[in-house]
């Protein structure tokens, strides 16, 4: 049985207590860090895949900053031959560390947000810890499409 997604009310912005179906990529990434911890209610798929996207570019620009920091200002030992890194390596680490402890929680609260959508217990993104397949299992279920009945989730 396949369901059709709702649409977004014709008059006034979408309450961020409300899903935001066809939510484009800024209000994706808006919405995420007003809903920055929030477990309940539900997430549409539009706002789930945009605000991966914008994870995935803001992490491939820390990677490529710290591949430049590492080759530009990169010292060679005359004793050893060794090549040693650039300090801006240090500096990206960092950068990246710290992104990735700023949105690790709301990440998994997004997630379970996206599982409610589909009309899916929250906790069904534990199966994420499982190793091997469970990461791909999670990605599965967050790329179903919404369920009207999801609106359980909602307060």
């Amino acid at each position: 049985m396949t369901y059709a997604a709702p649409q977004a009310p014709a008059s006034g912005p979408t309450p961020l207590s409300q899903p935001l179906y066809g939510a484009s990529f800024g209000q994706a990434f808006a919405r995420f860090w007003r809903k920055y911890v929030t477990f309940s209610g539900r997430a549409s798929r539009s706002e789930f895949w945009f605000w991966y996207l914008a994870h995935f570019l803001v992490v491939t620009a820390i990677t490529v900053f710290m591949i430049i920091g590492a080759f530009a200002g990169m010292t060679t030992d005359p004793l050893t031959g060794r090549n040693e890194p650039g300090p801006l390596l240090g500096v990206g680490a960092l950068l990246f560390v710290l992104w990735q402890l700023a949105t690790l929680i709301p990440m998994i609260a997004l997630s379970w947000r996206r599982l409610h959508d589909a009309n899916l217990a929250g906790p069904f993104w534990f199966l994420g810890l499982i190793a091997g397949i469970g990461g791909i299992a999670v990605l599965v279920l967050c790329a179903l499409p919404s369920n009207p009945a999801g609106a359980r989730f909602d307060r």
